[in-house]
């Protein structure tokens, strides 16, 4: 069992980031924490998926504004072995935290 920071990043614009992947044979519940330090409006897309490149039905959203200097908080995440969170955003100085509870499917 573990409950912590899972995982942070600084988000690259334009780009998908792999935030988090469950590991195997580990479930849990996840928040995802998402900061625009930028002085501009930033696109927030967040996925969860099997695979690296997220098809259109595996967002939870898609292009939702973040203005400047707020955070952006999606919580209440279910994950199962191997599931990727995955973040990306249109612009950069946007930080990403995973954060949550994980526990053996064994």
């Amino acid at each position: 069992m573990s409950t912590a920071v899972l995982a942070t990043a600084d988000l690259v614009a334009s780009a998908n980031t792999t935030l988090y992947t469950v590991p195997a044979n580990t479930q849990g519940s996840f928040s995802i924490s998402i900061c625009n330090r930028g002085n501009e409006i930033v696109l927030l897309r967040v996925s969860m998926s099997n695979n690296a490149t997220p098809q259109l039905a595996e967002f939870i959203e898609y292009d939702t504004q973040i203005p400047p200097t707020t955070v952006f908080e999606r919580t209440g995440l279910i994950g199962t072995p191997n599931l990727l969170f995955i973040v990306r955003t249109d612009k950069a100085n946007v930080s990403a935290v995973c954060y949550g509870y994980t526990d053996s499917t064994l």
